[in-house]
């Protein structure tokens, strides 16, 4: 499994980009993708919207499944991948690519306590 290093990792299988203006781009993993199957729908959250770390705030649908997808942190919804609501299985060629949306986060510091490469690595065995 893929599990690029300058990034950062949640427990659910969302990973977390740190852009230079503090915003921060998240997607789902390679394993995520890969444990999901053919991903063939993404509903992605309202542009503007508020969300709280830990709560459900996207679905990714697959031939085998749906799953929700958790917001890493609190924050507001900034931009969303558009481009996914034509081609959701980008998500399956390259999960680190095709991010599902950037969050403005209500506290820059609680992306300090998101898992690292190192321990996401562990966690998924």
């Amino acid at each position: 499994m893929n599990v690029p290093a300058d990034l950062k990792y949640t427990s659910s299988h969302e990973w977390v980009r740190v852009e230079a203006d503090g915003t921060l781009t998240v997607g789902i993993t390679d394993f995520a993708q890969d444990a999901l199957g053919d991903i063939v729908y993404v509903e992605l959250p309202k542009v503007g919207s508020t969300q709280t770390a830990g709560k459900e705030c996207a679905v990714v649908e697959s031939v085998k499944a749906a799953g929700d997808i958790y917001s890493p942190v609190s924050g507001e919804v900034v931009g969303v991948n558009e481009a996914l609501a034509d081609a959701p299985e980008s998500v399956n060629t390259d999960a680190f690519g095709a991010w599902l949306f950037k969050l403005k986060p209500a506290n820059a510091a609680d992306v300090d306590a998101l898992l690292s490469a190192e321990a996401y690595a562990k966690n998924i065995g």
